[in-house]
């Protein structure tokens, strides 16, 4: 995958200015980078200038803006895509774990150089954040606007570092400078102590990791994710669980080829496969993942078999409901896609009684023509399941206000029930729209919908460019089953885990907590009605089953996160940069006791995915 292309200039004006700010730079060194952000780098006294001195001790170089001239070491690895340079190291180190030895030159263009070359650098010293200074992402340490001699040809690489379980922390980071924002940019590396920082220390150096698990599937720009550390938070199926907030997978290692794909396809690989024997490359930092191998030589993937789950079929008496994020479906869709999601709800899900679909498109898909129906997509999507050998499934929607409610410009993507109607029956209340909000009412001491299907407060702020929730009111051998279904806001905006704020600033996270507030309310109207009412609460939440949009969703005993009855362990359905993580739920009101919950795992752990997001099913006795 390309790193960013957000200009070298602005990117360095915005972290020397940063940097200013929070004192990081001093002396002569502040007045040189001050000058270099407005493009008029100076000279500097730069005759005995090595790598190591160019990487310093903390994230900021203490030669930013600075110009530098014959910095010796011999080239490590030139990459000829996307962000064009090469890596060059020096083979004679300074002995200080904190300061890296390898320092990335952007070229522009692709470089003229090749590995083995003994060469010296005469450029500007930057730091260039991926992403632009607005994603709260780390600085890479670079060489800009270059001028390079190779010295001699053929030399041997330096020594790698060995990365392995044993030479990463356990600890991830340290806490942000309170004086800095926040910061960690200007805190010494303690390499020892944290991960981040171990890494960092090495940041552009020539490193080596041996056989390891797959923890992140081949993804569609060919990278994958391994970790060093086989034992952290590792589940039975390969995977690497995030569990909290304060429990980071610090082995997490993302990896690339240096190879055009032209010359040698990327592996294909699956969650569990194993990556054997040694990978070896220079260590680079970019947006899409933080600290990547950019591999030279790359290790050999070994399958090990992963299949896809399938979950049991109902027993009777029991109501099958399930939530799955189709990711975009529309009809310009192939009918391929269709038929594997098809084939999953039939022989993956066993064919639930009640499935909320999110991320069903309009009829015209990311088309922005003002179409706003989706029964055409629907349509395609039933059909399919019939041929696949399932049920003819009936189904309930409500059409969004054009462009309103986030996704694909023109997609506008919406939750959706379907229902199998030889199993359950859909009470229909007339009225609902796009914009009028369905309310409880008292029915014979019992609650009911005014508007079925209906919107929940579709007025609400907390709805802003997001979906709205849908509700809808079932009938399962005479029991009344409410089921509330949702697509919280995404996590866009948020800063990484690799942020250089720690904790980093999850700002997404304030729609959602108001949008989990608002379904909570809803949930506490019906059992203020009546306190046995079968309630689901589900979807796509964008969130941990122990953040706070999950604590607010479960105010007041109110909701129950179901995927907590599960292990640890096998907590996730979602795999997102080598961690396993939860995302999808169904939360159950406090009458529902006893029920069997499966997080089927079909598509987040493979390279080949018909959606990025596993289905989740729980099945009941009402």
């Amino acid at each position: 995958m390309p790193s960013s292309v957000v200009p070298r200039t602005t990117a360095v004006a915005a972290v020397v200015a940063a940097a200013l700010a929070a004192g990081l730079l001093a002396g002569s060194a502040s007045a040189s980078a001050a000058d270099s952000a407005s493009g008029t780098a100076t000279a500097a006294d730069t005759s005995q200038v090595r790598i190591h001195d160019i990487q310093g001790s903390t994230r900021i170089s203490p030669l930013v803006g600075r110009q530098v001239a014959d910095v010796p070491g011999i080239v490590t690895g030139v990459r000829t895509y996307g962000s064009r340079g090469f890596w060059f190291q020096d083979p004679e180190g300074d002995g200080d774990r904190a300061t890296s030895e390898g320092v990335f030159v952007y070229t522009g263009s692709s470089p003229t150089v090749a590995v083995g070359d003994r060469v010296t650098v005469s450029g500007t010293v930057t730091e260039y954040v991926p992403g632009g200074t607005s994603s709260g992402n780390q600085s890479l340490t670079e060489i800009t606007r270059p001028t390079v001699t190779v010295v001699s040809s053929g030399n041997e690489v330096p020594e790698p570092v060995t990365v392995s379980a044993w030479s990463v922390p356990s600890a991830y980071a340290p806490e942000g400078d309170p004086a800095a924002g926040g910061s960690i940019n200007g805190l010494t590396l303690a390499p020892r102590a944290y991960a981040l920082d171990y890494y960092e220390s090495l940041e552009g150096a020539n490193i080596r990791i041996g056989t390891s698990r797959v923890v992140g599937a081949t993804d569609p720009y060919a990278a994958l994710w391994v970790t060093v550390k086989p034992w952290e938070n590792d589940n039975r199926r390969g995977g690497t669980v995030y569990g909290s907030y304060d429990s980071q997978n610090t082995g997490r290692l993302k990896i690339e080829s240096l190879t055009p794909l032209a010359q040698q396809p990327f592996p294909k690989a699956n969650v569990g496969d194993v990556l054997e024997g040694v990978t070896e490359g220079p260590l680079d930092f970019n947006q899409y993942g933080g600290y990547t191998l950019t591999a030279r030589s790359l290790g050999t993937v070994h399958d090990r078999g992963l299949e896809r789950e399938k979950t049991r079929p109902q027993r009777d008496g029991e109501l099958a409901v399930a939530t799955y994020n189709v990711e975009n479906l529309d009809p310009s869709d192939p009918q391929a896609k269709f038929d594997a999601l098809a084939r999953a709800v039939v022989e993956n899900l066993a064919s639930p009684d009640i499935l909320a679909l999110e991320e069903i498109q309009d009829d015209t898909g990311a088309k922005n023509d003002g179409t706003v129906s989706a029964a055409g997509t629907v349509k395609k999507f039933t059909d399919a399941i019939v041929a696949a050998g399932g049920p003819s499934y009936e189904w309930r929607g409500i059409d969004p206000e054009n462009n309103q409610d986030g996704g694909q410009p023109g997609g506008n993507i919406r939750q959706v029930f379907l229902f199998n109607p030889e199993r359950v029956s859909f009470t229909d209340r007339a009225g609902g729209d796009a914009t009028t909000a369905t309310a409880v009412v008292r029915e014979e001491r019992r609650a009911a919908l005014s508007l079925s299907p209906g919107r929940i407060a579709p007025a609400s702020d907390a709805w802003e460019d997001s979906r709205k929730p849908l509700a809808g009111e079932f009938t399962f051998r005479g029991r009344t089953v409410f089921v509330i279904a949702n697509h919280f806001g995404s996590k866009g905006g948020d800063e990484s885990l690799l942020s250089h704020h720690q904790p980093p600033n999850r700002s997404s996270e304030v729609q959602r907590l108001e949008q989990a507030q608002v379904v909570n309310a809803f949930v506490k109207d019906i059992l203020a009605v009546d306190r046995k009412a079968d309630v689901l609460v589900l979807g796509d939440i964008n969130d941990f089953e122990f953040s706070r949009t999950t604590q607010a969703l479960t105010d007041g005993g109110a909701l129950y996160p179901a995927v907590k009855s599960l292990p640890r362990s096998e907590r996730y359905s979602y795999v997102y940069q080598g961690n396993s993580q939860v995302l999808d739920q169904i939360l159950t009101s406090p009458s529902i006791r006893r029920f069997s919950y499966d997080s089927v795992h079909i598509n987040a752990e493979f390279a080949d995915q018909n959606s990025d997001h596993d289905p989740q099913v729980l099945r009941f006795r009402p």
